[in-house]
């Protein structure tokens, strides 16, 4: 299959105990909610390593060494060109790695994704990328009001996130609106469900594979 002229970039943050998942550690446990961040980052690193694209970007932040699973998170992140999150806070760091990818990995459009979305699959990277190539942008909502991908042909594109309010449940609105205001005529894509808390674990699992690690990871949680 041709590759699509895309660069998928992951933005990760490392799945180190206490520091991931916070809100789901409060039902769980800093050590299982880690894994669980653990696990959702590599099924997502599956899904966009098997998607036909051009390049694949993950942009990270934290000590990987610290994290649960780094061996496994590591050796995954093999196939993929690595880059450091910089910024001052979470909306620069979103802007700045779409500019940081198109400097590592060529000038082309940009679909990001994050790692809260384990249930996503090669096929929904390849639908997206293709809206992507035929349209200014593309957005894909979260159910919980904030958003879960954002496709992009030019760097500038994004700096409209630097003045978005992040994990608000008003985020994704506000994102659109702000793209929108610019001039971009955004196309709506697949909403998902991301995992905040353990009363996500149970439906993001169900529209899992099965022999996922998010699913093997969550057995018994969240009902």
């Amino acid at each position: 299959m041709t590759s699509l002229p895309v660069t998928v970039l992951v933005v990760a943050k490392a799945p180190v105990p206490g520091m991931a998942k916070t809100r789901l550690a409060e039902a769980v446990g800093p050590d299982t909610a880690a894994d669980i961040a653990a696990a959702a980052l590599l099924d997502t690193l599956d899904a966009v390593a098997a998607a036909p694209v051009t390049a694949r970007v993950v942009a990270m932040t934290g000590d990987l060494d610290a994290a649960s699973r780094a061996d496994e998170i590591r050796s995954r992140l093999d196939d993929f060109t690595v880059i450091p999150q910089r910024g001052t806070d979470f909306a620069d760091r979103l802007a700045n790695a779409h500019a940081d990818a198109a400097v590592a990995a060529g000038p082309r459009p940009v679909l990001q994704i994050g790692m809260d979305t384990p249930q996503v699959t090669a096929a929904l990277i390849v639908r997206s990328a293709d809206v992507l190539l035929t349209a200014p942008a593309v957005l894909g909502m979260a159910t919980d009001g904030g958003w879960r991908l954002l496709g992009v042909h030019a760097p500038t594109d994004a700096d409209v996130l630097r003045a978005v309010p992040m994990s608000r449940d008003d985020t994704g609105a506000v994102t659109l609106r702000a793209l929108r205001d610019t001039g971009i005529n955004v196309i709506l894509i697949d909403e998902l469900r991301d995992v905040d808390t353990v009363d996500d674990v149970a439906a993001v699992r169900e529209a899992s594979s099965p022999d996922s690690r998010f699913a093997r990871a969550t057995v018994g949680v969240g009902g």
